[in-house]
């Protein structure tokens, strides 16, 4: 019987991870997030939108 194995390279750093959105995603994450504050009336729903538009700001 014979075992295949996949060898890989070792390094002594790990891999850097990759973006999962670009600047533009941010900006049209913020745009949509905009759009719904304007609709929505419950004022805690509303605290959680603002804290999430402020966070991807920092981002672009």
């Amino acid at each position: 019987m014979t075992v295949m194995t996949e060898e890989r390279p070792t390094s002594a750093e790990p891999q850097r991870a990759r973006a999962l959105f670009s600047t533009a995603d941010f900006r049209l994450l913020r745009t949509a997030l905009t759009s719904y504050a304007r609709t929505i009336e419950d004022r805690e729903e509303l605290a959680k939108i603002n804290a999430l538009h402020h966070r991807l700001g920092t981002y672009c």
